[in-house]
């Protein structure tokens, strides 16, 4: 299974379940048919930006911000969408907009605070952005 996919799993886990320890994630995603090793999951939500909050993991909330870590949108010359997030939010970001299946979006591809989002073409990028914002709006 691809890393994405388990992160996505592991995501959507940790947003239906209180789930306390590394080893409980570790078995619920095993339960889903996701074959993960507690240090595949201990570098996942590292990545992810996943907190320990109250005994359980989490997504962290930004100053209440309903945006799950993204700060801006900005286009760079005619195929790309510049995504600007939170420190250790991209990955987190990226995957929920891999998850959207924009049609316009060819790929995403994250770094810890940034997102290069490539689109079909010019005339695409307002579109993608605007669609990103009600995303995580």
């Amino acid at each position: 299974m691809l890393k994405r996919e388990r992160q996505k799993k592991l995501l959507n886990l940790i947003r239906a379940k209180r789930i306390g320890t590394q080893e409980a994630l570790r078995a619920h995603l095993e339960r889903a048919g996701v074959t993960a090793t507690q240090s595949s999951v201990s570098r996942d939500l590292e990545e992810l930006g996943v907190v320990k909050h109250h005994g359980a993991y989490a997504m962290p909330h930004v100053n209440g911000d309903s945006a799950r870590g993204l700060l801006s949108l900005d286009v760079a010359g005619d195929v790309l969408v510049i995504a600007k997030c939170v420190a250790g939010r991209a990955s987190a970001v990226a995957v929920e907009i891999d998850d959207a299946a924009i049609p316009e979006i060819v790929g995403t591809l994250a770094g810890e605070d940034t997102i290069f989002i490539a689109v079909r073409n010019q005339k695409t990028q307002r579109t993608v952005m605007r669609r990103i914002w009600e995303l995580v709006s």
